[in-house]
């Protein structure tokens, strides 16, 4: 069982890693000069990742507290 939780947990934190890799893609291209397309591409980033690190964190507040971890 707690093989299983612990795969669930890291395909959450996927997500999280994702959005965060996003905003990595973001600033490289605004630092090759493409500004435009590296903001949208960053700010786009960082909202994905501040909306799948509150789903992260309130999955493993809720396991916390329900005596799962």
């Amino acid at each position: 069982m707690a093989l299983s939780c612990g795969t669930v947990a890291a395909a959450d934190k996927t997500k999280v890693d994702q959005a965060t890799k996003r905003v990595e893609r973001g600033a490289k291209q605004i630092g090759q000069g493409q500004v435009g397309f590296g903001f949208r591409e960053m700010f786009a980033g960082i909202g994905h990742t501040i909306v799948e690190g509150a789903k992260f964190s309130g999955e493993n507040i809720k396991e916390f507290f329900a005596g799962k971890k």
